[in-house]
């Protein structure tokens, strides 16, 4: 595995707006290096044999069918209640 330098913890801390001092840029460097090497082993592991998984506790979404409701009243009583309207549709402040 290649070594972090302080260079590339200079590169994360500017992006990360971090203010780091000398010796917290090399503990740093040498504390993700090892946490690198570390996960590297990951790539030791055969999991030719494993079955690719999605979820495991079996779970599955409860949904409901959609029904249409027929409404009595009519479009224009429903708009008078609205504070204000504008082509038919009730106005609403924009939303961005």
């Amino acid at each position: 595995m290649n070594k972090i330098t302080t260079t590339d913890i200079d590169k994360l801390a500017q992006l990360a707006r971090l203010g780091l001092t000398g010796a917290e840029k090399e503990s740093l460097a040498t504390e993700m290096t090892a946490i690198l090497d570390y996960v590297k082993q990951l790539d030791e592991v055969d999991v030719s044999k494993v079955e690719p998984t999605s979820q495991v506790t079996g779970l599955c979404n409860v949904t409901r069918e959609d029904k249409m409701v027929n409404c009595d009243i009519e479009r224009d009583e429903i708009l008078s209640n609205a504070p204000e309207t504008e082509n038919g549709f009730i106005k609403v402040k924009s939303v961005l």
